[in-house]
């Protein structure tokens, strides 16, 4: 199975060439992980675009994420802090491509803002009795992201910016501050968009 997953993505990026032209319509789909201390996590996203120049696109990135932080276990318990969050983005990339050099690479740059829906539970059961901290909030946030795309596929780290939020018990006390800002690596591909253009 995972060698035909390999194959399409090849295929896909073969077929694709290199991107982008103005009035191209693009879409990706990227995998990234999560470094956090004392854990880690993963994203998916994917992002339909529209090239509104050569070297600009704006986009609307539909994602998620899971991070588990703070994991602490001994012999007999184990406590931990899980998020999940999911995202709609408005999303704008600059590209440093020169046009007409034949190249596919281009480094880019970009940011967004958009909605983040948030999920954070506290587990904890290193004492006689488990503690589970649930707190589910939406809040405004955005991104800033850089990296490079290359032949139909794309890397690079972005930044989410999300306020903290607040956590509660089961009775509704609260119980401490969730951190929901983080750092993702990703990797990816895209189709469509068309090729570079020349001026």
């Amino acid at each position: 199975m995972r060698k035909i997953i390999l194959l399409v993505i090849i295929a896909l990026a073969v077929a694709n060439g290199y991107s982008q032209k103005k009035g191209g319509f693009r879409v990706g789909l990227d995998l990234g992980y999560v470094p956090t201390g004392g854990g880690g996590g993963g994203m998916l996203s994917i992002e339909p675009k529209y090239n509104i120049k050569d070297n600009m696109n704006v986009g609307l990135r539909l994602g998620g994420a899971g991070i588990a932080k703070d994991i602490q276990e001994n012999s007999t318990a184990t406590s931990a802090e899980i998020s999940a969050n999911g995202s709609l983005v408005g999303t704008y990339d600059y590209y440093f491509h020169k046009s007409g050099s034949g190249s596919s690479f281009a480094p880019y740059i970009g940011g967004g803002v958009g909605y983040y829906s948030l999920a954070n539970v506290k587990v904890d059961d290193t004492s006689s009795s488990d503690e589970i901290s649930p707190a589910v909030t939406g809040l405004v946030g955005g991104l800033i992201r850089g990296g490079i795309e290359w032949a139909g596929f794309r890397m690079g780290l972005e930044y989410n910016f999300i306020s903290d939020s607040d956590m509660e018990d089961l009775n509704g006390n609260f119980y401490g501050t969730a951190k929901n800002s983080y750092l993702g690596i990703h990797i990816g591909f895209f189709v469509g968009g068309g090729k570079w253009g020349k001026k």
